[in-house]
């Protein structure tokens, strides 16, 4: 009271007094890791590894398993129901010998170059066609799927019959307007060019698609750009189109290949009763015509197990050569 009075009468404010100070805080409990965040843990390690796991234990069974087990066959003698006999690499010595395998490459390659540069060529210009304004675009874009939808068998026998050479529908064309009758089947490059016809029919219609696909993402101010500066539609296609979708046709090209190297429903199915050889003179055998002969007609497992190892190597060396085109472009195009 007597500090209050003083105060007042000095004219100064009584001080305040000073908050108490806050107590210690309590020392923390060791905190201890529970199940319960250990399976959490557990679960956003492993979930991921749970999502991928179907998809590498599949291609071990299915992929994986069946390339080194082929591997292992390819060095051996086996025949079906026998054991297998060691032989090192007697079996590609004999395939480099053969004149069977030889012939089988020689027709496997020149099926593959006239089925597959006809079909992205038409393929092409078919996508071309298809980027532009046209009347019932939707319908012609569902349209040239329709024969990729088509089953082999179905596709490939109603060919024969067109083919035939006693009643087919092609040589009755060509006798009406005044050439003689092709025998499609007995004949080396009849027969081959016939099979290219079925594999040209059915792939084309696909590929356009994918280029269809590429060209849709070309910028349009570049063709706007080159129809101010006079291009034709020819020029653009050419100057414009092709080198933007460059890498997509390189992709195309590739993939046409691989399914080349690979042919075997169309000219087994082609040939009737001599499909598996190929025709009476081997005129049409592929290699994999020749690896299921050589496996499942005459029973030699090693044999046919070293044709398909052979078929590995052809289709690594041709995406090598695709890898090697790509980066070439990509320094040409840096530089």
């Amino acid at each position: 009271m007597a500090t209050s009075v003083r105060a007042a009468a000095d004219g100064s404010s009584p001080p305040v007094p000073s908050p108490p100070a806050p107590p210690p805080p309590a020392p923390r409990a060791p905190r201890t890791t529970g199940w319960r965040s250990r399976l959490y843990r557990w679960d956003l390690k492993a979930t991921p590894y749970a999502f991928v796991a179907p998809f590498f234990l599949c291609f071990a069974a299915f992929g994986l398993f069946p390339l080194i087990y082929t591997g292992w066959l390819s060095l051996h003698r086996v025949e079906l129901g026998g054991t297998a006999r060691w032989r090192g690499l007697d079996n590609y010595t004999g395939l480099w010998d053969s004149a069977f395998f030889w012939n089988a490459l020689a027709n496997t390659f020149t099926i593959g170059v006239i089925s597959t540069v006809p079909q992205l060529l038409m393929a092409l210009v078919l996508a071309h066609l298809l980027n532009h304004r046209l009347r019932g675009r939707g319908f012609f874009r569902v349209a040239v799927l329709a024969p990729y939808a088509t089953s082999i068998a179905a596709a490939t026998l109603v060919f024969a019959q067109l083919f035939n050479s006693d009643y087919g529908l092609i040589n009755t064309v060509l006798g009406g307007v005044g050439f003689h009758p092709v025998d499609w089947e007995s004949s080396k490059w009849p027969a081959q060019i016939a099979i290219s016809v079925i594999v040209t029919w059915r792939w084309t219609g696909y590929n356009a698609l994918i280029y269809l696909a590429a060209m849709q993402a070309v910028p349009k101010d570049l063709y706007e750009a080159a129809a101010l500066d006079g291009a034709s539609r020819w020029r653009q296609f050419v100057s414009i189109t092709v080198p933007s979708i460059r890498p997509t046709i390189l992709f195309t090209v590739v993939v046409s290949t691989i399914g080349a190297t690979q042919l075997f429903g169309e000219p087994m199915l082609f040939g009737g009763s001599l499909g598996v050889s190929g025709g009476s003179g081997n005129q049409f055998q592929t290699l994999s015509l020749l690896m299921y002969e050589k496996g499942w007609m005459t029973g030699a497992l090693g044999q046919a197990s070293a044709i398909a190892w052979v078929m590995l190597l052809l289709l690594l060396l041709i995406g090598g050569v695709r890898l090697l085109v790509a980066r070439l472009n990509r320094d040409k195009v840096g530089g």
